[in-house]
């Protein structure tokens, strides 16, 4: 790289990150500081869910090389904002961040573990010093923490069985540490502190904790664990996969209280009216006693509970957060007369999910998230006028997979992305007023319009409300918007001048479904919807028929998305001998290019199709391999593809007057050959100049490749405009909607390893050259390789006076984003 590249704060031009958190049951915290963080693939997300009245990703922590499993605040004392967090995962380490909006670098030095970590808690002893437990596999680590360095104190060893719940706590009123872990077996085990916390290495002596006691009663993995002061008592509780919650309740005993009661069964008095809870007496340390007692035990929950929490309200006192996988959040209160009772219940109604992996309550109460087994969040906010009633609220999402590609709405009014985790997803901004009559505007995920059976390859976009996509099958599906979609999105977005889409209600179904044991999104209308049998008969308790037309103010909840926004398949496209790998449209629409995977000539060639008949045009035979990507140049006259034959090859559209049906046709126009190539490796990328002077290709080989048309003896040829070659392979590129001055071209480019450049190219005489004072770098905009970079169009490009692009990315890490990238970066350098 140059070295007169730039690097900036991603965070700073970030207009919008999406993804789904992580499937592992402690991989979210929402802080007393009311923030949100989370794990998304191998990176830490922070979320603020009350971003002017939406919520928004406001921060994205880069550092860990593996997924990451498990995060969570490290709390002050009296509910004071939390300033630090620490995450852990599958690559054996934990990290200890420091939040600020972003940091380009970790704050301290990693934790390393024998395993991948599983869980984390903290307990805040004074003076910003914490002690740290964290799980990894089959063993235990503390760790003293005081905001300068971190250093071990303790590794406890979990013979053989794997901990997945841990809980650090102080006996109330007292000095006397306890932490808490359960395992596999079932298991829930005491460990106290009975020597001062000082900082010990593999082979020093000093063990701070030792282990005091063994709870039994669950039988099945213990998966969580979370404490709370009750009086002098302290109440812990723990949930597992035997889908009940205990409750154990540990109190202080003095020494001579300990000895008076030396009785370990139930004691039954002799008149047999009474039962008194079998109550264990631990010795902790020193004069420290204790009673550990299992005060109740909990079932509503009809599958496996990952997830406790407590909260202390002052209204209602103590309440008990529990979260399942049969999709239900369950609030529990104690009864006046002590008997823990279901407050209220919440969750998921229907939609293809695994239920619930972890929730939490806000530091008021007066809200709860959960996020399920895909990735998904829920939010819940408590009304104002009915304290039983828990009403959903706007809250982000994402992908769960990678995101393989993304395409603009030809307006730019929306965007759409397609990933490994069989989904398309539409992302647009939501629009409302504030009290200055402002736009306030926050982008969110308004609906699903393909939820599939096959993991998601390629899109393309015909107008407006017309898409093709392409997944691991081989065939070509292409989708239309419901009227219902239609109106929601005018509603939330704003959007105005659509004569697309007035043209369309009137003949639009109402949404879609998607049949049992079927792939296809079927068409519901109004009139399927009315006609719903008022009496059921026993072969309708599964309808086909699952969607409800909903009427949207604001984003629609996770629920939602899974189930009501589906779009109604138009038409199938078989062709295709292998899966289909790539997509492109022609501007007008009119042309659909698609390519498959393929290892010889034959299935290498691109099949071209009308979108008005969906019939086939031709055939165009090129490349001996799998087409990475395709472009139309934006005049339309060509057609450029690129493989990983290491070749690019060019049509030309051709007229032909004696076509009865206007079809165009496309002849080979241009190949680069393998010899002679500018790319020595896989081409992965390609796009076109908004003016079709230029065109770009990128590869393995880390090159970059500026290619532009002039005259020879044998006619017009395109040839290298500008080499460049990077540290990483190129794997996306793109060029901006239109110039930023005369002369002046603004490219994006991808790289394998998550960063994204922009670059200035100037023209001279039919020449691009590099401007090197331009470059910028959004350094590991991504934690993994990008897969698709693409600039927002222009409405109007003669008019627009903006001074900046909306660029959107999307990659292996899940995460789609868009940037604001000012025209000129001199002013905001970091």
């Amino acid at each position: 790289m140059s070295d007169t590249s730039h690097k900036i704060k991603n965070s700073d031009y970030t207009v919008y990150a999406s993804a789904a958190c992580n499937p592992t049951p402690h991989c979210a915290d929402w802080g007393d500081n009311g923030l949100i963080v989370f794990g998304a693939h191998f990176s830490v997300a922070v979320v603020d869910p009350n971003y002017n009245g939406s919520t928004k990703n406001i921060a994205t922590y880069k550092g860990h090389e593996a997924r990451v499993n498990t995060v969570h605040w490290l709390r002050l004392a009296s509910a004071k904002p939390e300033t630090y967090f620490i995450s852990g995962a599958d690559d054996c380490k934990a990290f200890i961040w420091r939040f600020e909006k972003e940091k380009d670098d970790v704050s301290f030095e990693p934790l390393n573990h024998d395993g991948p970590v599983t869980d984390i808690t903290s307990l805040y002893l004074e003076h910003n010093n914490w002690l740290i437990a964290t799980a990894a596999e089959q063993t235990i680590s503390l760790w003293s923490f005081n905001t300068v360095n971190t250093e071990l104190v303790q590794k406890i060893s979990n013979k053989n069985s794997y901990t997945l719940g841990l809980s650090l706590f102080r006996m109330p009123k007292s000095e006397q540490f306890l932490l808490a872990y359960g395992n596999d077996k079932g298991n829930i085990y005491i460990w106290a502190q009975n020597q001062p916390l000082k900082a010990s290495n593999a082979e020093a002596d000093a063990q701070p904790f030792r282990m005091v006691h063994q709870m039994t009663g669950h039988e099945d993995w213990v998966r969580a664990l979370d404490v709370i002061e009750d009086g002098d008592d302290i109440l812990l509780a723990s949930g597992a996969q035997d889908n009940f919650i205990r409750l154990w309740r540990i109190s202080k005993r003095t020494e001579e209280q300990a000895h008076e009661n030396k009785v370990d069964i139930c004691n039954i008095l002799e008149d047999d009216t009474e039962i008194r809870v079998e109550e264990k007496i631990i010795h902790l340390s020193g004069s420290s006693w204790c009673a550990i007692s299992l005060e109740s035990v909990l079932y509503g929950h009809e599958g496996w509970v990952y997830g406790v929490n407590w909260h202390r309200s002052k209204e209602h006192g103590l309440l008990l957060l529990s979260v399942s996988i049969d999709k239900s959040i369950i609030i529990w209160a104690p009864s006046e007369d002590g008997v823990w009772m279901e407050k209220v219940r919440v969750g998921e109604v229907g939609g293809n999910s695994l239920g619930f992996y972890g929730g939490k309550f806000s530091s008021d109460g007066k809200s709860i998230f959960g996020h399920s087994y895909q990735g998904g969040f829920h939010i819940w906010h408590q009304m104002a006028d009915n304290e039983n009633f828990w009403s959903p609220g706007v809250i982000i999402g994402g992908h769960f997979d990678e995101v393989r590609d993304l395409a603009w709405a030809p307006n730019g009014e929306f965007l759409l992305s397609v990933s490994a985790d069989q989904t398309t997803r539409i992302h647009a901004p939501w629009r409302r007023c504030n009290d200055e009559s402002d736009d306030v505007v926050t982008w969110h995920e308004l609906a699903r319009p393909q939820v599939h059976g096959y993991d998601m390859q390629t899109i393309a976009i015909l107008s407006r409300y017309k898409f093709a996509s392409g997944a691991e099958e081989k065939i070509i599906r292409t989708f239309q918007a419901s009227a219902n979609f239609i109106e929601n999105f005018r509603r939330i977005t704003g959007a105005q001048d659509d004569v697309e889409g007035d043209d369309l209600l009137q003949t639009l179904p109402k949404g879609a479904s998607v049949p049992s044991l079927g792939l296809s999104n079927k068409a519901v209308y109004s009139a399927d919807i009315e006609s719903t049998p008022k009496e059921k008969h026993i072969k309708d308790e599964y309808p086909e028929n699952y969607f409800i037309p909903v009427t949207l103010d604001s984003p629609p909840q996770e629920e939602t998305l899974m189930q009501n926004t589906l779009w109604p398949e138009m038409q199938k496209l078989y062709g295709h001998g292998f899966e289909i790998y790539a997509l492109a449209a022609s501007p007008d629409g009119k042309v659909l290019a698609s390519a498959c995977r393929a290892t010889n000539e034959e299935h290498a060639q691109i099949i071209l199709w009308d979108t008005t008949t969906w019939k086939q045009i031709q055939k165009l035979p090129a490349h001996k391999l799998t087409v990475t990507q395709m472009r139309f140049s934006p005049n339309g006259i060509f057609l450029l593809s690129v493989s990983r034959d290491r070749t690019w090859a060019l049509f030309e559209r051709v007229e032909d007057v004696s076509a009865t049906n206007n079809q165009p046709t496309y002849r080979l126009k241009q190949k680069s050959t393998t010899k002679m190539s500018v790319h020595s490796r896989i081409i992965w990328t390609c796009d076109w100049s908004h003016d079709s002077k230029y065109f770009l290709t990128g590869g393995r080989d880390a090159v970059l490749g500026v290619w532009t048309q002039v005259n020879s003896e044998s006619g017009e040829k395109w040839h290298i405009s500008l080499k460049e070659t990077y540290a990483n392979p190129v794997t996306a590129l793109t060029f901006a909607p239109k110039l930023v001055k005369p002369g002046l071209y603004q490219i994006a480019i991808g790289f394998s390893n998550g960063d994204i450049v922009l670059q200035q190219l100037v023209e001279n005489e039919k020449q691009l050259k590099a401007v090197e004072e331009s470059k910028v770098i959004f350094e590991k905009a991504h934690d993994s390789a990008i897969k698709r970079l693409q600039f927002q169009p222009l409405r109007d490009v003669n008019n627009s006076t903006s001074d900046h692009f909306l660029l959107a990315s999307c990659g292996d890490d899940h995460f789609v984003r868009i940037f604001k990238c000012p025209h000129s970066f001199k002013n905001n350098e970091a």
